[in-house]
């Protein structure tokens, strides 16, 4: 675990200044600040706990909303994908949480003086918003997209992802434009199938949409269940992370990497805009950690521990 530590008592000394009113509120608010562990997980359940230990730094402003409440909690609730390696992943043998995304997840925890409980809803309910207070932040490699963002409230990008597309190792398809008529497999829901069909729009961002228009897109729940039917033959290429290709082919999946990647994925940290409580001041916390993180090489040496290289600057960087 990365040790550069920003709260501990800085939380509790924020929590002292809000009235006996606030407190209240935040005592009503949210789910138990008791942990949940079980042996594997579930979708919309808690699936495991790391333990981050609270960490000594100097005073902060006080703390109110959402981040007030996961202060007090000493718990900070984070949906991931049990089944998204390199980014997140679940040992069933082991009972252990693992990835670029639960480590950044865990450090951001750290840093604020709390530990990490895991929920594993599905990434539509997720994407979705109106998660009703069941966890407090995603996670999970997401696009800021114009419609994600009518519904969620993101953190600065902490991550850039390049999207690339699989075969099968044996494939005659060799350049992307042969890709015309073919069948292509992507997550349901996310910013591949959005690609895809030529709606991705992300603020800031510009795309070249190499892939045919008349490809057949066939969506699946994850990334992996769609590279595991193309090793068996049912489409014809996966439009995935190249992260994730990569992590599938060093597994045995006998699929490679069709040309250049097609473009370049900002991801980020998201709350919920519909939650009970306010989450601004939770964003900016977030935002202030991970550009401490940028600062001291933390986040750089993560992406260097799972990829083997440094993609947590942006475009031209």
């Amino acid at each position: 675990m990365l040790t550069a530590h920003r709260r501990g008592p800085r939380g509790l000394i924020a929590l002292g200044a809000l009235t006996a009113s606030s407190l209240l509120l935040v005592a009503c608010g949210g789910s138990s600040s008791t942990t949940t562990s079980s042996s594997a997980p579930a979708p919309e359940s808690s699936a495991a706990s790391s333990s981050a230990a609270p960490a000594e730094s100097s005073a902060a402003p006080a703390a109110d909303g959402l981040l007030a409440q996961i202060l007090e909690a000493g718990v900070l609730r984070v949906s991931t994908d049990p089944a998204y390696p390199p980014q997140s992943s679940y040992d069933e043998a082991t009972g252990e949480w693992q990835g670029f995304d639960i480590d950044v997840a865990t450090e951001i925890a750290t840093r604020m003086g709390v530990t990490t409980q895991w929920e594993t809803p599905s990434w539509d309910v997720i994407t979705a918003g109106n998660w009703n207070n069941r966890w407090d932040i995603s996670v999970g490699s997401m696009s800021i997209t114009e419609e994600r963002a009518q519904v969620l409230n993101f953190s600065e990008p902490y991550y850039f992802t390049p999207a690339g597309v699989a075969v099968q190792a044996d494939s005659d398809i060799q350049s992307i434009d042969q890709l015309a008529g073919k069948r292509i497999g992507v997550c349901g829901a996310c910013t591949y199938e959005s690609y895809l069909n030529r709606t991705l729009v992300i603020p800031g961002f510009n795309f070249e949409f190499l892939v045919p228009e008349d490809a057949e897109i066939v969506t699946y729940d994850t990334d992996t269940t769609a590279l595991q039917d193309l090793k068996l033959g049912r489409v014809d290429a996966v439009v995935s992370a190249v992260p994730t290709i990569d992590e599938a082919i060093k597994k045995g999946k006998e699929v490679r990497l069709v040309g250049d990647p097609v473009f370049l994925e900002p991801l980020a940290v998201a709350a919920d805009r519909s939650s009970t409580l306010p989450v601004d001041s939770l964003i900016a916390e977030i935002n202030q950690i991970l550009t401490e993180m940028q600062a001291d090489g933390s986040l750089s040496a993560l992406s260097m521990k799972w990829y083997g290289v440094d993609i947590t600057k942006g475009p031209g960087a």
